[in-house]
């Protein structure tokens, strides 16, 4: 839980960096997240900068549907990583991600998806996933639960979704991930990373409402 923690910290930290020194006078941009490029020109002076996007994919959803990133093309995402037989934080994230959802308007979602990747997808498969969004009650047709290669799946939450995800002996169920949401705009940019679930399952508050808060900002800046 110590790597969980840091992981989180330098996250945090580098929100917070990229956010400070916003003028008054200017409405707030969120910032954009990720290991970015600086493209120089001729006389060395910056020109550019350039900021990664999330990489294609292709898993399974809960309906045994192949999907990949083209199918939510132009959507705002809001992702976790979980696995349903997780019997600590998962539930309480998965609460957490209800709560953002009802506290959304129909139009926000027509705009949103959120996406569920599990990290235990030998016993996560499409089945599986049906069956706990159905007992879990998160069954919402802009939610969907995601399986697919396991050593794929940890690195693009690590490298590309910048949240840790993976296997670990002596964390309950075998495998550990940090508490975090990920929040990424239309084009495939981060534009957030929200540690709301604390490795002592507590839920931090102040986290959750900029979660909601950025997400309201994003829906208005993504047409």
């Amino acid at each position: 839980m110590i790597k969980i923690g840091l992981f989180v910290s330098i996250i945090g930290l580098f929100i917070a960096c990229s956010q400070s020194g916003k003028s008054n006078n200017h409405p707030r941009q969120l910032p954009y997240l990720g290991n970015y490029e600086v493209i120089y020109g001729k006389n060395g002076e910056a020109n550019d900068t350039v900021y990664p996007t999330i990489p294609s994919f292709k898993f399974l959803n809960q309906d045994s549907t192949e999907v990949t990133e083209k199918n939510y093309q132009g959507k705002i995402w809001i992702v976790e990583f979980f696995f349903t037989k997780c019997p600590t934080i998962c539930p309480i994230m998965n609460r957490q991600l209800d709560r953002l959802h009802k506290a959304l308007t129909s139009e926000a979602h027509s705009k949103i998806q959120f996406l569920s990747f599990s990290i235990d997808p030998q016993n996560d498969g499409p089945k599986t996933l049906k069956e706990y969004q159905k007992r879990t009650g998160i069954d919402y047709d802009n939610w969907d639960l995601l399986t697919g290669d396991e050593t794929f799946t940890h690195n693009l939450g690590i490298q590309h979704f910048l949240t840790f995800a993976g296997k670990e002996e002596d964390a309950a169920g075998g495998y550990a991930h940090s508490g975090s949401f990920t929040l990424v705009d239309g084009k495939g940019y981060v534009r957030g990373v929200y540690a709301v679930t604390n490795p002592d399952l507590s839920v931090n508050e102040q986290e959750y409402l900029r979660m909601v808060n950025d997400v309201k900002l994003l829906t208005h800046e993504n047409p």
